[in-house]
């Protein structure tokens, strides 16, 4: 084997192992706050838009530098790993460019500069395909700072959502099945087990996605999932919720508040809830809302409250950590969502600084080896009110990237048998 072709598969290998690699999303350091990615939501959550429509990126700098922050926008397959598509193939215009939108916080006692990133812009006119995305923000040392998804769409084809309960007699009261049907607008889909596949989300959270599930059958055109296990989610419990919109009045949720270096608001102790009775309590399903009371611009104007949380929880947990879980936070869990128990007040007790707003959450545990139990302390009812999103991807033979051809939407409050 001559030199030159040593190297050339060299070379091979390595594209291939690039191309082949699934990204995950990079978390934020300490000092950015407040992400919030959305197209025409009022509350943040996974963005999932038509082609054509805008994106907003924003965020908060906690550092008070005014630091200069990019851009880039990736473009992915249906199990991000990178398309194959240049750059000029899917976005028209260029990225890597400087955001140019930012304020600094006004009349607040936390010091931040507020960035606002909009999609399409002068520099990013437009994105020209649909499938799944990534915008990177990087520092101006090139370094990324953080990383988040979205998803572009076209509707191409009819996607229906029905919300059964667990046809698993031995989960009927504690998961959620969902039942689908996809039939293409205007053309066939070819060799559909293959070419077709669904993306199963719950309450916008990717990382309990359901995903590889084939169609069982057809009906003419129209493909049919109709699973018994398979397309179940636990059912989980209602979200709990607390309100900071004015950090200087309690609400329901809040016992008193304090003024240090900061508003500081503690909150009354939250129970079990998987040892009592299913409740029915109007939540956003995870997601949260930026706002603040007599303010003009909550993008600038609202503050940073520490938030404390309390837990009546027993203290001995088997190895098992307890965090504050929501997408506040892109419902990562970190040592920032970590609480500890406290001899003195009986109470498993955990703090985070966030900006004034409205915020869903709820408790999970953590086993060692990072297995996240979402129904251990808040319980799993049938009852329990979810959002369920669907996002079909398609790829023709012969095809070079994963479409999204359609998105179905469905609500677990006309649960049925």
């Amino acid at each position: 084997m001559t030199k030159n072709l040593k190297h050339f598969l060299i070379l091979s290998l390595i594209g291939i192992s690039v191309f082949g690699q699934v990204v995950n999303e990079t978390n934020p350091p300490d000092y950015i706050k407040s992400i919030t990615i959305k197209g025409n939501t009022p509350e943040s959550q996974l963005p999932i838009i038509r082609l054509g429509e805008d994106i907003v990126l924003e965020f908060d700098a906690l550092n008070g530098n005014e630091d200069d922050f990019y851009y880039k926008i990736q473009h992915f397959n249906y199990d991000w790993t990178p398309s194959r598509l240049s750059k000029v193939e899917y976005l028209q215009g260029f990225d890597n460019q400087r955001i140019v939108n930012y304020e600094n916080s006004f009349n607040s006692y936390q010091i931040y500069s507020h960035y606002k990133l909009r999609i399409p812009n002068n520099q990013t006119r437009r994105l020209l395909k649909t499938g799944n995305y990534m915008i990177s923000i990087y520092d101006d040392y090139d370094e990324m700072v953080f990383s988040r998804k979205f998803m572009v769409y076209q509707e191409q084809a009819n996607v229906g959502v029905a919300i059964k309960r667990s046809r698993d007699v031995r989960h009927i009261n504690q998961k959620q099945s969902v039942d689908i049907s996809i039939s293409p607008r205007n053309f066939n889909f070819n060799n559909p087990k293959q070419t077709v596949k669904a993306l199963i989300i719950q309450n916008n959270n990717l990382n309990t996605a359901i995903s590889g599930l084939e169609p069982l059958y057809t009906v003419g055109n129209e493909l049919i999932y109709r699973y018994d296990v398979e397309s179940s989610f636990w059912a989980g419990n209602e979200y709990l919720f607390l309100d900071t919109k004015d950090p200087r009045v309690a609400n329901a949720a809040t016992r008193y508040i304090d003024l240090k270096d900061l508003y500081h608001n503690y909150l009354y102790a939250d129970l079990v809830r998987a040892t009592r009775a299913y409740t029915y309590n109007p939540d956003i399903n995870g997601n949260f809302v930026i706002t603040a009371i007599d303010a003009d611009d909550p993008s600038i104007e609202a503050d940073y409250i520490w938030v404390h949380f309390y837990l009546d929880h027993p203290e001995f947990l088997d190895d098992k950590n307890i965090h504050i879980y929501g997408n506040f936070n892109n419902y990562l869990v970190e040592e920032a969502t970590k609480m500890t128990y406290s001899e003195e007040s009986g109470f498993f007790e955990g703090k985070m600084l966030l900006k004034q707003g409205f915020y869903n959450y709820k408790y999970v545990e953590v086993d060692s080896e990072g297995n996240l139990n979402e129904g251990a302390i808040s319980g799993n009812f049938d009852q329990t009110e979810n959002n369920y999103k669907v996002l079909v991807y398609y790829r023709d033979l012969g095809g070079r990237y994963d479409e999204i051809i359609g998105v179905g939407e469905g609500s677990s409050i006309n649960i049925s048998n």
